[in-house]
């Protein structure tokens, strides 16, 4: 940095009590080169979505806010793959009763590389909740280990198909597959709802993944992840397809079998372990520790229905060679009890993007919302959802309850309107601008609670520095309305944040 804007940048910040804050950490961003050029911005918030405001520009520093946020792109994180939503059953059915015209907008909405650029997309291996029916890829009365009567016929009807037209809008898409539960007959009790997988069937469960890739391969349908089971840890007592994994079967599956058997038929496709909350950071690190299952793991799957961001972080300082995928969840609430006010499906998109801040600061790769695309209803859906108390709820009030679930967008069954919730409003502020490859870059509050988490502050923040240079700065409010400003260099930038408000800042 040059001496005469040293002077400048060290007179104003003597000049307010933020120095004393910034003294021990501000070196790193005050040494960053000074930011120039107009800055493009985007806004959510009371009536706008994902609007463009009127350009701002950086200044020189003259005077340091006690609350500023630092930015530090030299100081860099992971590297991003991207950003999407489940294609399940259900969500693909859905998508399939749109007529062809309308279904290739919204196909081209939801995945075109100019427009909400989707690509990080999940899929399910036979049924989850949200299916039309109960069903895995070798339904058998009797033990199949040769698995003769393995099929995907139901998926040829309308997923495969959809997946493919989501592909043709974006070649890139990255597909990652996960099972609810392998077939009954693996199973002591021989059912897809609840119970726990046979030792015995770990190996001819190994070769289902296996043509289960091949057969999707062949459809011209590659995959690109799989994870051994959604939710290793829960049987949600039986209300939907589920599996019960213990942490040494997870352990001895992937190193005794289904990583050597990928890399003996050259199966290029990843391996993530565990797909559950982020409470079982202790399992993810003890899975990793095992020198045969870490050879094939490559990361971990996280949910977000318990426990805090922060898990990964503690995960990658144990293993920071392996990786961190967002694959379902978001901003928590109490099962059964509709959204707080100012939390609602349709418009809590400040805390959608608090919280996706918060998982990206903490080593994340991706994140994929759950599903993309449900009916006016919340369907289709096969699970029992419960009531209060936790008890089945009465049918009266099915339909109501069936409401509080919803997709990434809602099409009506009648008419095929579609409406796009908070969710979608969300995530554009990232995949629309955030590239893959991009790195996160350091950015931090200066004040006296800098050191709190994102989600305990109203004002968060993550940057992202892309492939091509560019930097994109998201800013989310869940408080009232406030100005902040950014600090990089010896620039500072002053942004009007509205109350519940997402914006995203990107400049060359």
């Amino acid at each position: 940095m040059a001496d005469s804007s040293r002077r400048v940048f060290l007179k104003a910040a003597s000049a307010t009590a933020a120095a004393l804050a910034v003294s021990s950490q501000g070196q790193a961003w005050a040494n960053s080169a000074a930011a120039s050029g107009p800055v493009r911005i985007w806004g959510t918030f009371r009536d706008r979505r994902h609007a463009p405001g009127d350009a701002l520009a950086w200044k020189p520093v003259t005077e340091v806010a006690s609350d500023a946020i630092a930015l530090d792109p030299g100081t860099t994180r992971q590297e991003m793959l991207g950003f999407g939503a489940a294609m399940t059953d259900a969500s693909c059915w859905v998508l399939s009763q749109i007529p062809a015209v309308e279904r290739a907008a919204l196909m081209h909405e939801l995945f075109a590389p100019e427009e909400m650029a989707m690509n990080v997309c999940r899929t399910c291996v036979g049924s989850s909740d949200y299916s039309k029916e109960l069903f895995s890829y070798d339904d058998s009365e009797q033990n199949d280990p040769e698995l003769k009567k393995f099929s995907i016929n139901h998926d040829k009807a309308y997923v495969l198909p959809m997946l493919k037209e989501a592909r043709q809008q974006n070649p890139d898409l990255f597909l990652f597959s996960s099972p609810w539960s392998p077939p009954g007959w693996m199973k002591f009790n021989r059912s897809m709802l609840g119970g726990t997988i046979k030792k015995s069937t770990l190996e001819p469960y190994s070769r289902y993944f296996l043509k289960f890739l091949e057969a999707y391969k062949a459809e011209g349908v590659p995959v690109n992840a799989i994870t051994v089971q959604n939710e290793t840890d829960t049987t949600v007592d039986g209300r939907y397809a589920s599996c019960l994994w213990a942490q040494e079967d997870e352990i001895l599956f992937v190193g005794k079998y289904l990583g050597p058997l990928f890399r003996k038929n050259n199966i290029p496709t990843k391996i993530w372990v565990l797909d559950h909350n982020f409470t079982l950071w202790g399992r993810a690190i003890a899975e990793l520790a095992d020198q045969q299952a870490q050879e094939y793991i490559d990361g971990i799957a996280w949910h977000g229905y318990a426990g805090e961001p922060s898990a990964m972080t503690q995960v990658h300082k144990a293993f920071p060679q392996k990786h961190a995928y967002f694959t379902e969840g978001g901003p928590r609430r109490v099962p059964g009890q509709a959204p707080a006010a100012g939390n609602s499906q349709m418009t809590a998109w400040a805390p959608w993007a608090q919280w996706a801040n918060d998982v990206c600061r903490n080593w994340c790769r991706s994140i994929t919302m759950w599903n993309i695309a449900l009916d006016e209803y919340g369907t289709p859906y096969i699970g029992i959802r419960e009531g209060p108390g936790g008890m089945a709820a009465p049918a009266a009030e099915q339909q109501r309850v069936l409401r509080m679930g919803a997709g990434v967008v809602t099409v009506e069954n009648a008419n095929h309107k579609v409406t796009r919730n908070a969710r979608f409003w969300a995530v554009a502020h990232y995949s629309k601008h955030v590239k893959r490859g991009a790195r996160v870059f350091q950015t931090d509050g200066i004040g006296a609670d800098s050191a709190a988490p994102t989600s305990q502050s109203a004002i968060s923040h993550v940057g992202f520095r892309n492939p091509d240079g560019g930097y994109v700065v998201v800013l989310a409010n869940t408080g009232s309305e406030k100005r902040v400003q950014l600090l990089m260099g010896t620039s500072a930038l002053d942004v009007d944040l509205p109350a519940d408000s997402v914006h995203t800042l990107q400049w060359s």
